[in-house]
Parts: structure tokens; C-alpha cells; sequence
């Protein structure tokens, strides 16, 4: 019989995201980690434990001491003061080996306001793109903070254990971890700061389920998957090779280039003169959608509804209204650098950047709520957390989402003109209903797929709640995740946070309940037969989880468009209306996805590096090209 618990919706250790045994090292109220120091403002309740784990099979953000060996320790009282190293430095000029410790509360209250100029950036957030803004910039040399609400790194890309299963937050769907060309983002992000992830390729990057009984397995190598597509609609081969071979060109146009900040002249003009028919097909490709183009070449109806539902894994909108250079970037990298899962979990990735960040002399701070983004003289120079603490820095970059940041963080300034426009042009794209299931091994067929995608009723169903079912099985590629003879299902449908707004608590339980029951018996009657009865765990989240513990309004993943877009036009980039504040993230150029948001965060700091002085910049050319920037958004 499943075990069914209420998704990381209540503070209650039992319904918290990490497991009990984890929440016995929560420290109050935050928690600072440097190079060379732990700061914990108040006593831990039991016991602190180093930061990364020491059992290499089990990769676990708070490692317990009873779990595997420690150079030393020592028992203060109720503290229990122990060392470990975290990883050497990677800078060459320095020899020192990180170590955690904890200090008193003196030390910590002393430490826990900043002065102003003490940082050269504040990062609001450690998702993905905020850790890839401040590592590159603590490996350029800037001193950087980090402020995370939660207490582990990785927002969506996070994780969490329960009952020998670690399931990841967000999507189990990796690109950029290929070993080859200037695309493979995270690799490149990871060894910036000295670090490397194993990873198992995935030979198929998902297999789709579509009205019609049409079933369409995207193979990792592009000829497999063009041979499966043709023997679908073998009358439309020329048209398949046409769109497709499109995406290549701007895939390839892309992997050509040095990815840095398009808001930095020098480098954009130097590009344009290295490679300036990549750079054209760029510009040509900026303003146009997938579905236009497809329509191009493609009149099958239903070839161009598979398409619709490729893009809306992308972009959850429909191919005419999804980019054509992020649908060319996607539909081509998966054949090219792949779809490869780390080992142990999505997770690593952001607790290796955050190793990375303190290995390079920076700083991260948990359970650090900010509340408010300070100005003065209508320049960003701060941030106050919610326990009125206050950090300084020449720059503030916010992870959080532009509704967060200047609804909530800026709620007493006036909207910039700029983030109106932007709110005119784009919405909320709608939350999910999550599922994380531990299910017995023997309920999947054998040779099953890691990926699939289910929208077994009709094509009109692929926009509406609960209309389509995306789902990852990563204990396929990594057994680990799971305890002997079980799997992990991670299950994702669209919903709406008006779904749940306004239930009494009983209503809104049984609710889940409900939709969570009407999703797998759905998947029980498509692919899994007896899938019920072979459920041993059971964790459901709604629009209202996601934005509880995600911070994100209305449990939002990114924008979409309120009407038609062309292209990428209409897109911010990273800099914003107020003086010295920046967006990074997927509600910034070049939109969602974990390949697009560690971009957002490659050219966030190469942005900022110049504006602090680490990189080079002019000023005249800095103002010509940020309005040259701003005008073309208004043709959107």
C-alpha cells in the first residue's frame, strides 16, 4: 500500500522537503559557508554536519556523522564542532584546502551585516542560473555573495531524499553536459570552478505517446530519429529534413560562436567580425517561431500536432508561439551533445557549483529570505533578508523571477516602463501538478524508456490542465536513486495556480488526491499496468508547493507569450531599468529550460564583470548598444 504524504507543504519535519534525519542539521537562523569558515548565528538544535558528503555512492547535501567518517570532531555541549575539507582550491594562486567550522553568535551577528562596498555582487537565489552568474564571476576574481531562502542550492534543480529514494525537484531532462563544441554549458560552468560530474547518456531523449495510437521515440543519434519520423509520415520526408535541417543551421550557427553577454558591444562586434554569417543567421532566425517555419515545409496536420507537442516541451506553448532559435537549440543538441544524467541526481549539479563558488573565496548563505532590494538614489546597492539583516555590494543580480523581483522585492518603486512592456508581452506560463513515486522495479516493462510524454486523447488537450503527462524514470540510467528492486517516477502536468486557490485545507487535500489518482490511473491504463498496487511512496505538489518553496509567483516556470511573439524580440536580456539590478534566469533572454538559464547566466556575468571593471568595457558603445537593444524589443 503507498505511502501518500503531502508534498513539501507544510513545515513539519514529516512533510518538509528533506528527509527527518536531515532537518536535525537545520541551523537558525542562516547559515554562512566561505572558504574558510561556517558561520552559524545560532546553536544547532543537535548536531552540525559538514557541508558535502563523504560517501561518494550517496552524494547528500547535509551529511550525517553517523553515516560515514570524519577527520575530526569534538563535542561542545550540545554542538558537536566538527572539520572536514570540502574540495581544494582551485585557483592556482591559492594552496589553502576549504574547511567548515562552526563559530559563535558573536561571530556571526559581527559577520551577518554587510557594509557597504563589502561585496562586489549580491546574488539573489541559487538556482541554476544565479550559481552560474556567481561562480563565473568568483573565478574572475569579484567577491561574490549568494542568498538562498531555502536550505540547499538549485531551486528546481534541487533535490530531496525520503525512504532511501532521492528525487529530483524539477526536470530529470539534462542538456549541456556534452563533451564537445561551445554548447555543452554545464560542463563548461562545472569546470570553470574545478569540477567534473559523471554522467550516463540516455540513448533515447524521449518517447511520445500521442493521440491516434502515434507513438514517436526521439533516438539520441539524428539519423535514427529522422528514420522513425519518415516511416511515420513517409510522405512528408522532404519536409521533415527541410524543418529540422533549419534547426541545424542555427545550432550550428551557435556552436560556432564564444556564448558571452549580447549587451556587451565589444564582444558582440568582435563576434560579428569573426563570424559574421553566424551571426546573421542568427539575427535572421531572432524574430521567427517554430510553427511558422514548419508550416514552411510541413502540410500533414498531424505531423505539424507532433510538432506542436515537441515544442511544447520546450517552451509549454504551442510551435507558433515558441521561438524557432530555442526549439533549434533543443531539437538539435540532443542529437548532438545529448541528453546525459548526472550520477546521483540532478542536484549535484548546483551543490557542485556552490562547492565551486566557496572553493574560489565566495560565499552562500541558507535560509536567507530576502524581502526587499535597497536603493539609493535609484541604484540597486543591497538587499534586507526577512530577519532585518542588510548585505551592500557595487551590483545586485536577482534570480528570482521579474514578477518576483519588481513586484515583490521593489514592491514600493514604481514599475519601470521597461517591465511593463514586458508584462504586456508575456505571462505566467502555468505551474505543475508534481509527482514523485517509488514504485516496485517488476511494474515496468522490460527496455523501458527513461522519458516519455502521454497525451492519449486528443491534440486539443496538449494546452489544458492535466491534459498531458510528462514523465522521467531516472533510476533507468542511475539505480542508485532508489533502494534495490524499486524506481522513481517523477510525473509533471500542467495546472493552474486558480485551481487551488480558496480550498479549506480538507478540500484542497482531497483534491490532490483526486487529480494525482486520476493521472496514474492514466498512465496504469497507457503503459504500466498493475502500477497502483506497485506504488510503496507517494509525494504530491501543487502551483501552491512550488511557489512556497520555490519562491516563485504563482508557482510560475517562465513566461509565454500573451499573443503571438516574434522570436526572441520581445525577450529582456539581463540588465534592467534601475541602475546597478539584474535578472538572470528563465524570464530573461534566452527564456526556460536548464540549458537556457545556465546561458542567462554565462551572459549575466560577463555583463556585470564589465560593469565592475574585471572585464573590459566601453562606456559610449555601452550606451549606444543598450539603446539600440531597448528599441528593437519595441518591435516586438
Amino acid at each position: 500500500m503507498a505511502t501518500s504524504r503531502r508534498f513539501f507543504h507544510s513545515p513539519t519535519p514529516q512533510d518538509s522537503i528533506l528527509p527527518t534525519s536531515h532537518l536535525q542539521t537545520h541551523l537558525q537562523p542562516s547559515t554562512f559557508f566561505t572558504n574558510s569558515h561556517f558561520f552559524n548565528a545560532r546553536r544547532a538544535k543537535t548536531h552540525f554536519s559538514p557541508l558535502f558528503s563523504t560517501n561518494p555512492s550517496r552524494p547528500s547535501f547535509f551529511h550525517n556523522p553517523e553515516m560515514g567518517s570524519i577527520s575530526s570532531g569534538y563535542d561542545l555541549g550540545s554542538i558537536k564542532l566538527r572539520f572536514c575539507d570540502v574540495g581544494r582550491n582551485w585557483n592556482r594562486k591559492r594552496s589553502s584546502v576549504s574547511r567548515a567550522v562552526v563559530s559563535d553568535v558573536e561571530s556571526e551577528v559581527k559577520r551577518g551585516v554587510g557594509q557597504k562596498g563589502e561585496y562586489d555582487v549580491v546574488v539573489i537565489g541559487s538556482g541554476i542560473g544565479g550559481l552560474v552568474a556567481a561562480t563565473q564571476l568568483a573565478v574572475k576574481g569579484a567577491r561574490v555573495l549568494v542568498l538562498e531562502k531555502y536550505v540547499i542550492p538549485g531551486g528546481s534543480s534541487g533535490f530531496y531524499e525520503r525512504d532511501g529514494f532521492t528525487f529530483d525537484v524539477g526536470s530529470s531532462v539534462m542538456f549541456g553536459f556534452g563533451d564537445k563544441g561551445n554548447l555543452n554549458l554545464i560542463t563548461q560552468a562545472l569546470r570553470e570552478v574545478g569540477c567534473k560530474m559523471e554522467v550516463i547518456p540516455d540513448p533515447t531523449t524521449v518517447l511520445f505517446h500521442l493521440p491516434n495510437n502515434l507513438t514517436v521515440r526521439v533516438h539520441r543519434e539524428y539519423i535514427d530519429f529522422v528514420a522513425e519520423l519518415v516511416s511515420k509520415f513517409p510522405h512528408e520526408k522532404k519536409g521533415i529534413l527541410k524543418f529540422y535541417g533549419e534547426c541545424w543551421k542555427i545550432f550550428n550557427a551557435l556552436n560556432s560562436l564564444e556564448l558571452k553577454s549580447i549587451e556587451e558591444p565589444l564582444y558582440l562586434f568582435r563576434q560579428f567580425f569573426q563570424k559574421p554569417l553566424e551571426c546573421l543567421t542568427l539575427v535572421y532566425y531572432l524574430p521567427q517561431n517554430a510553427g511558422d517555419i514548419a508550416r514552411k515545409y510541413i502540410k500533414d496536420p498531424e505531423l505539424l500536432s507532433f510538432i506542436d507537442a515537441e515544442c511544447f516541451i520546450v517552451s509549454t506553448v504551442r510551435s507558433v508561439q515558441t521561438p524557432m532559435i530555442n526549439a533549434g537549440l533543443v531539437f538539435s543538441d540532443r542529437h548532438y551533445g545529448g541528453v546525459n544524467y548526472p550520477v546521483g541526481g540532478v542536484g549535484g549539479i548546483a551543490k557542485s557549483l556552490a562547492q565551486g563558488l566557496v572553493n574560489w573565496g565566495s560565499e552562500i548563505i541558507y535560509k536567507a529570505n530576502v524581502t526587499k532590494i535597497i536603493l539609493e538614489n535609484g541604484k540597486a546597492i543591497g538587499v534586507k533578508l526577512s530577519d532585518g539583516r542588510e548585505f551592500y555590494a557595487k551590483t545586485v543580480v536577482s534570480n528570482a523571477t521579474r514578477w518576483d523581483t519588481f513586484g515583490k522585492l521593489l514592491m514600493d518603486e514604481k514599475l519601470p516602463r521597461e517591465e511593463e512592456d514586458f508584462q504586456k508581452l508575456y505571462m505566467k506560463a502555468p505551474s505543475f501538478l508534481s509527482m514523485h513515486l517509488g514504485v516496485k522495479a517488476d511494474v515496468l516493462p522490460p527496455e523501458t524508456d527513461c522519458h516519455h510524454f502521454v497525451l492519449e486523447t486528443a491534440w486539443e488537450n496538449l494546452e489544458e490542465s492535466y491534459g498531458s503527462i510528462f514523465l522521467s524514470i531516472p533510476t533507468i540510467l542511475d539505480s542508485s536513486l532508489a533502494p534495490e528492486g524499486h524506481h522513481i517516477l517523477h510525473i509533471f502536468t500542467t495546472s493552474s495556480m486558480d485551481d487551488w486557490q480558496g480550498l479549506p485545507r480538507q478540500d484542497y487535500e482531497a483534491k490532490k488526491e483526486l487529480v494525482a489518482d486520476q493521472i496514474i490511473t492514466r498512465l496504469e491504463n497507457k503503459l504500466f499496468p498493475g502500477l497502483k498496487e506497485s506504488i510503496v511512496f507517494k509525494e504530491v505538489g501543487t502551483p501552491k508547493t512550488h511557489r512556497r518553496y520555490l519562491a516563485r509567483a504563482d508557482g510560475t516556470y517562465g513566461p509565454i507569450p500573451q499573443r503571438k511573439p516574434k522570436g526572441l524580440l520581445g525577450m529582456p536580456f539581463n540588465t534592467t531599468a534601475i541602475d546597478k539590478l539584474y535578472c538572470v534566469g528563465d524570464s530573461c533572454f534566452p527564456g526556460q529550460g536548464v540549458i537556457a538559464v545556465t546561458f542567462s547566466g554565462v551572459m549575466c556575468a560577463h555583463r556585470v564583470a564589465a560593469d565592475i571593471g574585471i572585464e573590459k568595457k566601453s562606456p559610449v558603445l555601452d550606451a549606444v548598444l543598450l539603446r539600440a537593444l531597448g528599441w528593437l524589443r519595441t518591435l516586438a
